[in-house]
């Protein structure tokens, strides 16, 4: 399984995260096709320079844009361009949670309706080129994994269209919170910062990275260098792209599933046990409720579901008209499976089904199925934890010989 990690402690913005692509490898010409099916090749130019922010080398991508006229772009404007274009269907998929996400984070700084929200510095064609650029480049890198570093909230202030602003900016640090993006701030370094982080690299990492450090087996990095040179730190977004093996290779990965999350404050109870038990129904491969603690220290509840790819638009439709939330994180999942089969075993308090987990056709162990002996309990009056031993006993004395 091909993964990659994003080492952000430096920072990291959407021209930083495509340009450590670049230095890894990725053709700038296909950078250029991206530009061409989004019909904006007129209007973009790409220039890659090789520098250095103190003492570590790298590759800088500079996105220049060649407008004739001055345009601001809403969210939805980047919708329409990447829906109207050839891409694939991940690649709009994706590209549209995260505009979707900036517009949402900036309607909620601004108290305005995300229908009507301005982006002001984002509403460019850079930021459409930095996240179709990226994500696209994710997938014709084969990455399927993709993991993240704790983000950096810098300090300072910067100027802006709505003028000065401290560091992070209030979009930024709105798309974290959103997110539940873990974050932190760099006192150690001692000195100001500036930005580090940019409100698209940041919605581009709290979509599709995980949160985590995982242990890789690197075949290949890369380097971004961000425009800006400071005393402080360097300036630089790092990458690692390797594979995460399996313990036993024999067990095949299985591709095909998503998890869909989101966080819920607000809602009662015995709503979220319908809303578990309608998933199940709906054929959710697992659904399971994890409580968490939010911001102003509300209590919450983060609603996990599990399932096959082809099961997305009925459920993700199912969760936002049942619950009341206003995102759900959608992630790809790769999950380890056992081969399993189901046979009908004769014990001698009744004959019950067991799952028998199978690896690369070996017999690894088995399990009595709850249901049947659930009934052996009831009819025999009998303990069903009595009723587990039993059976489990005479289910290992069986197949002992194949363990």
């Amino acid at each position: 399984m091909k993964a990659m990690y994003i080492d952000a402690l430096h920072g990291a913005s959407g021209d930083m995260l495509i340009s450590s692509l670049v230095d890894y490898g990725l053709p700038v010409l296909f950078l250029k096709d991206i530009i061409k099916k989004l019909g904006v090749d007129n209007f973009i130019e790409l220039k890659v320079s090789q520098s250095s922010r103190q003492g570590i080398t790298g590759t800088h991508l500079d996105v220049i844009i060649d407008s004739p006229e001055s345009h601001t772009y809403k969210w939805q404007d980047f919708v329409r361009i990447v829906q109207e274009s050839n891409l694939s269907d991940y690649v709009k998929r994706v590209t549209t949670d995260i505009f979707k996400l900036i517009g949402q984070a900036e309607s909620e700084v601004h108290n305005t309706d995300i229908d009507r929200v301005e982006f002001h510095e984002l509403g460019t064609l850079d930021t459409l080129f930095d996240v179709v650029g990226f994500v696209s480049s994710i997938e014709e890198l084969g990455i399927s994994e993709i993991y993240c570093s704790p983000l950096p909230r810098g300090s300072g202030k910067i100027n802006t269209a709505h003028g000065i602003l401290p560091v992070p900016p209030p979009a930024t640090l709105k798309i974290i919170e959103i997110m539940d993006a873990p974050s932190f701030s760099p006192h150690n370094l001692g000195v100001v910062t500036g930005e580090m982080i940019t409100p698209t690299g940041t919605a581009i990492l709290s979509t599709l990275a995980s949160f985590d450090s995982p242990v890789m087996v690197i075949s290949g990095s890369g380097c971004g260098l961000g425009t800006r040179d400071p005393e402080s730190h360097p300036n630089i977004t790092r990458i690692h792209i390797g594979s995460i093996e399996s313990a036993n290779s024999n067990i095949p990965f299985n591709s095909e599933l998503m998890l869909l999350e989101t966080n819920i404050d607000d809602t009662s109870s015995e709503v979220l046990g319908y809303v578990l038990e309608r998933l199940m129904d709906m054929g959710a491969k697992d659904v399971w409720h994890t409580p968490i603690q939010m911001k102003k220290n509300r209590p919450a509840t983060l609603l996990s579901v599990l399932i096959e790819k082809d099961s997305f638009d009925d459920i993700s439709s199912f969760m936002f008209k049942e619950t009341s939330t206003l995102g759900i994180r959608v992630k790809d999942i790769y999950r380890l499976e056992a081969d399993r089969k189901i046979e009908e075993f004769k014990s001698s308090l009744g004959n019950v089904n067991i799952k028998i987990k199978l690896i690369a056709g070996s017999f690894v162990d088995a399990y009595p199925e709850y249901e049947d002996c659930r009934d052996i309990a009831i009819q025999k009056s009998t303990p069903l934890i009595e009723v587990y031993k039993t059976i489990q006993s005479e289910i290992r004395d069986k197949f002992s010989n194949n363990i």
